[in-house]
Parts: structure tokens; C-alpha cells; sequence
């Protein structure tokens, strides 16, 4: 793979993949083009066991969001994408539109319908949805609102007859790794995303949506 790549992509800005294949990658492809590798971002596939939604859950309640809330999710999926140091693939406009799409986002909103968090979910594929991104505002942190929301978007992605719930997450963000924990993900394995550096520049790879 790493011959044929660099015939057709020679400027490949990273590898993500299982742990030991993607350092396999990386190190072939250090050889071959003498570019600089480094470990970019680890994270850990949970498969969900049992759901155990939060109790007590926060005040407020779930919903999809819809058009309305579109310039709210473009600007959360941008927030989102500089927390965690990732460029995406699509901006955030034509993110929240392909989501809202499908009902894609779901919403927790306080009483009084403020949102305050969200929770996003991938297309079903061969049984299977991947619930991303999960993202609340740094001002609405530590609060129940991150939990509830992803306890809700499983839920529904249950209720619709999905016969896997998966996610990922970044083993640097140990608050993460244990909220899903709690309530039901179970861990699968562990992934690596490599970058590759030519001369003075690093270049990301890009998340997907």
C-alpha cells in the first residue's frame, strides 16, 4: 500500500488505524519518502454493552435538531473541531445541513429551551451507528449535560432497531473515557492516528464528519 501511495499521493498528511497496523504504515512510509512521523491523536473504540443513562439526570430533555438549529450546530461543529485539534472535512454549514438531513443531531436542551449540549450519530451502516461528535460548550461543562445527551442519542439509535452503538474517543481526555463508561461502552480496541512532517511543515490529517 505504502508503494502505490506514494506514486499517487505523496503529500498523504497521516495515517489513522488499529494501533499496530497504523504504526506498520507509518514507519514504512518514514522509510520510503524520509518524511518525519508522529503520533497525532490515540483513541478507543466502546461498543455499547448495557445503556445506563445517568441518574439523576440533569434538568431539561432531548430533542433532534432540526432547521432552526442550524446556525447553533455550524457553529458547535467548528468549537468542536478546535477543541480537539481536528480540521474536518466539510464546513460547518454543510455539515448541519447533512445532518439535520437525516435527524442526525439530537439536542439537550434546559427547561426554560435553552440547548446546551449536543450529541451527534452517523448513518447506519450493516446494523452499526457511530454516536459523534459529543460536544458541549466549555460554559455548560460539568454539569450532566455531555452524559445525558449521549444516553439520549443512544437511546434513540436503539429504539430504531440499530443492533450496534459505537464511538470513539481520545485516551487523552480521561473525563470522556469515563463518562462513556458509566454509562454502558464497553472498550474494543485502540486506534492511532499518525502524522506525517515534511521538513519544517506538520501537516494534519483530516477528521472525517
Amino acid at each position: 500500500m505504502v508503494a502505490r501511495l506514494v506514486d499517487v499521493s505523496p503529500e498523504l498528511p497521516g495515517v489513522g488505524a488499529h494501533h499496530a497496523a497504523a504504526e506498520a504504515f507509518a514507519r514504512a512510509w518514514e522509510r520510503r519518502t524520509g518524511a518525519r512521523v508522529s503520533v497525532g491523536v490515540r483513541q478507543r473504540l466502546y461498543r455499547l454493552g448495557t445503556l445506563t443513562p445517568p441518574d439523576p439526570a440533569p434538568a431539561g430533555r432531548a430533542r433532534v435538531a432540526t432547521a432552526a438549529d442550524r446556525a447553533l450546530l455550524a457553529r458547535w461543529h467548528d468549537e468542536f473541531g478546535e477543541a480537539v485539534g481536528e480540521r474536518s472535512a466539510m464546513d460547518g454549514g454543510a455539515w448541519a445541513d447533512t445532518r439535520i438531513a437525516y435527524g442526525g443531531v439530537t439536542l439537550w436542551e434546559t427547561a426554560d429551551g435553552v440547548p446546551v449540549a449536543m450529541a451527534g450519530v452517523t448513518p447506519r451502516v450493516a446494523g452499526q451507528v457511530r454516536v459523534a461528535p459529543v460536544y458541549t460548550p466549555a460554559e455548560q461543562r460539568g454539569r450532566g449535560y455531555g452524559g445525558a445527551v449521549t444516553a439520549a442519542v443512544t437511546r434513540a439509535a436503539l429504539d430504531a432497531g440499530v443492533a450496534e452503538v459505537l464511538l470513539f474517543t481520545d485516551l487523552a481526555n480521561p473525563t470522556s473515557n469515563g463518562l462513556y463508561q458509566r454509562i454502558g461502552y464497553r472498550a474494543v480496541e485502540d486506534f492511532t492516528q499518525y502524522d506525517f512532517h515534511r521538513g519544517d511543515a506538520a501537516v494534519t490529517a483530516t477528521a472525517a464528519p
